[in-house]
């Protein structure tokens, strides 16, 4: 963890990459900004969140793709613990899939890394005094997954009754532990089962809802309401 001198009377901001030239980027040119103070960094989710219980920023500056726990993941570990942090994907992921589920486990805003930083700062001071924000490059795409209003009752009646149909209710309790983040022994500790039976149910799930991993069963769960 890397920390710096707090200024007054600015946004507060922890930053969490992997990456060590991206943060130290970041953290250069948005410290050049009055309104902003970068006063923490990360290199991994994990490290991210003691950081972030202990700091309280404003802020969080999350990348999606972290070794370990994935930024998806943080955000939605984030905001069960403090809902009043704002959290901005900053990320090269541009499918409208990851976007739409970056914004339902609790993101404020998403942006792309080619933002300009006088962007970024706006970006960042906006979304500290409560707006919300989805970069232009990426918002197109994001919104084809919003389903057409003629269709709203239709796709509630097949696909999501389809997706859940497919589970059965431990299943299903199990993917609601997927979406908060937890691991294979701590979904066991939660049900009180094996990690093998954890490990299983998790296979299963990924091969009913026809996904590769994790991550992609809790965008799945989120995007198509499965839970």
């Amino acid at each position: 963890m890397t920390q710096v001198t707090e200024k007054k009377d600015t946004i507060k901001v922890v930053i969490v990459e992997d990456y060590k030239l991206t943060r130290v980027g970041l953290k250069s040119t948005l410290n050049e900004y009055e309104h902003i103070n970068v006063i923490a960094e990360a290199e991994d989710a994990a490290e991210g969140i003691k950081i972030i219980e202990k700091l309280q920023p404003d802020v969080v500056l999350m990348d999606l793709g972290l070794p370990g726990m994935n930024g998806l993941e943080a955000t939605i570990k984030i905001k069960e613990k403090n809902s009043d942090i704002k959290i901005i994907i900053l990320t090269s992921h541009e499918r409208g899939e990851e976007v739409i589920a970056a914004l339902g486990a609790g993101a404020n805003a998403y942006c792309l890394k080619d933002i300009t930083p006088e962007t970024l700062s706006e970006v960042i001071k906006n979304v500290a005094q409560g707006a919300c924000w989805v970069d232009p490059a990426v918002s197109s795409v994001a919104l084809n997954f919003f389903p057409k209003p003629e269709n709203v009752t239709l796709m509630q009646t097949t696909e999501v009754q389809d997706a859940r149909a497919q589970l059965t209710e431990r299943e299903l309790e199990v993917l609601r532990h997927l979406v908060k983040g937890k691991s294979n022994t701590e979904i066991a500790k939660e049900l009180i089962v094996s990690v093998h039976t954890a490990k299983a149910h998790v296979c299963s799930i990924l091969q009913k809802l026809c996904v590769d991993d994790r991550v992609q069963a809790a965008v799945k769960a989120i995007k198509e309401n499965i839970i």
